[in-house]
């Protein structure tokens, strides 16, 4: 199950790597060397519109992606995919406003073509660094785990794979016997009972423990972390919290008070001003693109059918607040009621005009008005019609953790097949699943991904009803 996986990434990864915070500000900063650096040697002025141009780039790289960590082919793919997606976006705004002629072709050019490679370079760089410094004896650090149980397993696993960055996993302590062990555990090295762990430790000279044992042992909890106190190893403890579906999980100081975070939005801080630049920036110059073609369908709407124009639904969004969501009228009814049923392929209420938009999605074209009032977001769950969220809330663990972000008018649920009607528990359940997702990974690069395969979709699926 995602959520499985997820649960596991969010609290028994590392914490933030040094070179996860640098490649944050890593990448719009290459970006805009690149374009100084270029700039200047074709004598190209520094003007206002270079600076614009050099904001924008900020607010949609930031924060970089940390590439330090994969292979040189996947870095490779990664980089010219994110600066392709953020080439036609700068591109779509300088059409929009007619800003190409402020620019030197040749800097633009040569900006285009070096950046990328840079980027790349860097990133491979950075990793043969990274490489290198984990095989340095100052480097090595030598890790156990208390508790032989799922939990500890999966820490097994997780610090096994760490090999290459410097972590040695010697094995597990446990005071049962091999025989009622998680099987994993069991075929690892058992380093002995809880009360061998003093010595092991001072003998071996661990850098690291990590306690897995369950949250009903705190009583022991307490008298393993007592005892490790005489120990110079660093001490971590794993919370058994999987079943749980983890939104951002993190700790947080709250006055001095240690707060785990475990139902959290990705949207706050920087993350929250970079989301809503990108929402308001592409919304604007796409209403601006398809303006005269929302007049056709908007004519269309009214010649075809019956009715008003713009379909006006309420729907839950951020924090399961009720916004009103606009749509181009499809279907002879437009029910808004306790009960909305949804709409099934061949459905009666559709007409003739509706099939085509729904085929084509034109009918979604009226939500980037809700984006740019703040409601919606270009990227996000679906919303559901209120009385869809009413009848799931209570058949679907974790479904309204969804609502901790605006909704979206495409999604990660959406590009990865689940459109249309969810006829089925099942069905929404996955598309739940992969709204969850969603959260847990997000990044501004996740959001153009996602706007791209949306767009392939348009294009060339003609499965949506």
């Amino acid at each position: 199950m995602l959520q499985n996986r997820s649960s596991t990434r969010q609290f028994v990864s590392a914490p933030p790597s040094a070179s996860s915070y640098v490649a944050a500000f890593l990448e719009p900063a290459i970006s805009i060397a690149c374009f100084v650096v270029i700039a200047l040697q074709h004598q190209a002025e520094i003007d206002r519109p270079a600076t614009v141009l050099c904001l924008l780039v900020v607010a949609l790289t930031y924060p970089g992606t940390n590439r330090f960590r994969d292979r040189p082919l996947y870095a490779a793919v990664d980089v010219c995919v994110a600066w392709a997606t953020l080439l036609t976006i700068l591109g779509l705004c300088a059409f929009a406003t007619d800003s190409v002629a402020l620019f030197n072709p040749r800097v633009l050019i040569m900006w285009a073509l070096a950046t990328p490679v840079v980027h790349w370079g860097v990133a491979f760089t950075g990793r043969a660094y990274l490489r290198w410094k984990a095989t340095q004896p100052g480097s090595r650090r030598t890790a156990v785990v208390i508790g032989g149980g799922p939990l500890g397993t999966r820490l097994g696993k997780v610090l096994t794979g760490q090999g290459e960055r410097g972590c040695h996993f010697l094995g597990y302590f446990d005071d049962r016997s091999g025989d009622r062990l998680d099987p994993a555990a069991a075929a690892s090295p058992r380093l002995g009972a809880l009360a061998d762990m003093g010595g092991y430790l001072a003998q071996h000279q661990v850098n690291e423990v990590y306690i897995s044992l369950p949250l009903s042992s705190q009583p022991r909890i307490v008298q393993l972390l007592a005892s490790l106190q005489n120990s110079t190893a660093s001490v971590y403890l794993a919370p058994d919290v999987f079943g749980i579906s983890i939104i951002q999980g993190r700790l947080q100081d709250l006055g001095g008070v240690p707060v785990v975070g475990m139902l959290e939005t990705p949207f706050t801080g920087a993350n929250e001003l970079v989301k809503r630049l990108s929402d308001i920036t592409l919304a604007s110059l796409i209403l601006v693109l398809v303006s005269p073609l929302m007049l056709l369908v908007a004519a269309g709407v009214k010649l075809s059918s019956p009715g008003p124009v713009i379909f006006r639904q309420r729907r839950n969004g951020l924090d399961g607040e009720e916004i009103t969501v606009y749509k181009f009228r499809s279907m002879t009814a437009t029910d808004n009621g306790a009960v909305v049923p949804q709409a099934q392929r061949d459905d009666p209420r559709i007409t003739p005009f509706g099939a085509f938009l729904r085929r084509n999605s034109l009918d979604e074209l009226p939500q980037f008005i809700n984006v740019l009032q703040g409601s919606m977001s270009i990227v996000g769950p679906r919303p559901h019609a209120v009385a869809h969220n009413e009848q799931y809330r209570s058949l679907i663990q974790a479904y309204m953790v969804r609502h901790k972000v605006r909704p979206g008018i495409t999604g990660w649920a959406q590009v990865n097949g689940l459109r249309g009607e969810t006829e089925t528990v099942d069905k929404m359940q996955a598309r739940v699943e992969y709204d969850l997702e969603y959260l847990r990974n997000w990044s501004l690069v996740f959001d153009l991904r996602i706007i791209a395969r949306t767009l392939k979709l348009v294009l060339f699926d003609r499965g949506a009803y």
